[in-house]
């Protein structure tokens, strides 16, 4: 993974020094909050409902277990004890001080980690598949085109002010696990019929109030003019992208206004410009990035076999572990959502036992995921069974990967200010109604996706089932839909009629679940149940 030069270090640690001052000032009151405010954003520092809530980026998910460490370490010394993994690969805390903000800073910095960009008009953390450099269906390692990314879009004066956040995803197979046509800018690195390698850029895509699934606009960029292609793709929507009306100002406004086409244009033609500029960075540079992503030291010669003679351990096996590309190794994700418990939400125990696995068992490296999971990367077969067996003492060898309790939920009125209605106890008791994993498994594939506003943190208009959260004459209410996706076949849900209350909502998701049980053919998951026959017969079942 990629590790701070001299230069990252000394910027990172400016930064720190420049907002002890900050604070300083502003706890003696010589700054007011809404002088501060646009300070403290640019520290990733939030001012919620009942506290301070920053936002740590981890680039592109990817982070070691001296770093995983320190973030447990965080979670005891400046919160209470626990940190939440986010849909942007990030980790926030949700109770932190004023006076002790910088301190925390300083403390990431140590560890080559900071909150930079993590809020703000500006382009946010670069996210990416979270098997990138592991997969076995994998073309090509996307993440040291995403540290290029990154390198260039920190601090880049054109880009600090946009007319609204910016998020870009970039993944490196035919497999999107990034939701990347749901993001500003989708990157897709791809091969043409010569078996070069390119980017394909999908560009306008969100949630949101207006959802949008990102068109392409580029079908094959050479990787060594992916900076030139993104300085014009945002050029253009910095140009144009509405100030006005911050309802109208993401890039998926523009695009859908002016049409793909025209979009496509503009862009075409500030990137002919840009190229006779020379910004592109030299080719060493992204060389020397890649040594950073060289496989890391893999054995040869492992044995290949698992042995699955105890029942829970084949379980865990068969739902949280996937196909690595090199023999004898194996990929595990570990699941943050026990039964009841608040997705995403990891105890200080247990950041830094998952640290400790990372060191012990999987060559250093961990990931993030945006489904707010942990991956260990590079495991091999013949410690799955030690892994597993630490995991299930600390609580976190839950088998439910893709299943139905594997819930992606944002903080909602828990934490939030923006938030109408309350997501973590309504993702608790579907949780709990389906917490039988006999039941899940028959069930099957099912991503469930709670947001408790229509800022649509936690991606419900791409889930198999969605549940929004409105305010509906002071009262939490729950909408309901169905048929989205953020895997490579991208759908928006749509809603499918009025909303519930709290228990009227998990009610009519195992109604739902009923329906699909009784209707499935062969091999189909839930998503292709609902495309297959349609709503009538789960709004008959639902609203009688």
């Amino acid at each position: 993974m990629y590790q701070y030069d001299n230069y990252d270090q000394a910027m990172v640690d400016a930064r720190v020094d420049e907002f002890r001052d900050q604070v300083k000032r502003r706890l003696a009151g010589e700054l007011s909050e809404d002088h501060f405010r646009p300070l403290r954003l640019k520290n990733g520092l939030y001012l919620q409902l009942h506290a301070y809530m920053l936002r740590v980026a981890i680039p592109y998910g990817t982070l070691n277990s001296r770093q995983m460490r320190a973030l447990g370490d965080i979670a005891d010394k400046y919160d209470r004890g626990y940190g939440h993994f986010t849909t942007r690969q990030n980790i926030q805390y949700n109770w932190i001080k004023l006076d002790e903000a910088p301190d925390l800073l300083a403390d990431l910095a140590a560890v080559e980690m900071h909150a930079i960009q993590t809020s703000g008009n500006c382009i946010r953390n670069t996210t990416a598949d979270h098997f990138a450099g592991a997969a076995a269906d994998e073309l090509v390692d996307p993440r040291p085109y995403a540290e290029l990314l990154r390198q260039w879009s920190t601090f880049h004066p054109e880009f600090d002010y946009l007319p609204r956040k910016f998020k870009v995803a970039i993944i490196g197979s035919e497999t999107d696990r990034a939701a990347m046509k749901l993001h500003d800018i989708g990157i897709q690195l791809v091969k043409n019929d010569a078996g070069e390698i390119g980017c394909r850029f999908y560009v306008g895509g969100g949630m949101g109030r207006t959802p949008m699934i990102a068109p392409v606009i580029a079908d094959f960029v050479p990787p060594l003019q992916m900076i030139s292609y993104l300085e014009a793709a945002l050029r253009v929507y910095n140009r144009y992208g509405r100030r006005d009306n911050k309802y109208k100002a993401r890039i998926k406004i523009l695009v859908h206004e002016i049409g793909a086409d025209e979009y496509r244009r503009q862009v075409d033609a500030e990137f002919a410009h840009i190229l006779t500029l020379g910004l592109e960075p030299p080719p060493a540079e992204l060389e020397r990035i890649k040594g950073y992503f060289a496989n890391p030291g893999f054995e040869a010669d492992l044995p290949d076999n698992v042995d699955l003679s105890d029942p829970d351990f084949a379980l865990w096996v068969d739902q949280n572990v996937h196909a690595h590309k090199q023999p004898g190794y194996a990929i595990v994700t570990i699941s943050l959502k026990p039964a009841g418990g608040i997705p995403g939400d990891a105890s200080a125990d247990q950041i830094r036992l998952m640290a400790d696995l990372a060191r012990d068992f999987a060559l250093d490296e961990l990931r993030v995921t945006h489904a707010q999971n942990i991956v260990l990367p590079h495991v091999k077969k013949a410690d799955l069974y030690t892994v597993w067996q630490k995991l299930d003492a600390a609580g976190l060898a839950n088998a439910n990967l893709d299943l139905i309790s594997d819930i992606i939920a944002c903080p909602g009125l828990d934490y939030c200010s923006l938030a109408n209605a309350r997501s973590i106890p309504l993702a608790q008791k579907i949780s709990e109604r389906f917490a039988d994993i006999g039941r899940q498994r028959e069930i099957g594939e099912l991503k469930l996706k709670i947001s408790g506003c229509i800022n649509a943190c936690g991606h419900h208009h791409a889930g198999h089932i969605g549940i929004l959260g409105v305010d509906r004459k002071g009262t939490e209410n729950y909408q309901l839909l169905f048929g989205g996706s953020e895997a490579a076949d991208t759908s928006l849900g749509t809603i499918i009629g009025p909303g519930f209350n709290e228990d009227g909502i998990v009610d009519a998701v195992e109604k739902a679940t009923d329906v699909y049980l009784a209707q499935r053919e062969d091999g189909e998951r839930f998503l292709d149940t609902y495309r297959r026959i349609g709503v009538a017969p789960f709004k008959e079942a639902i609203y009688g």
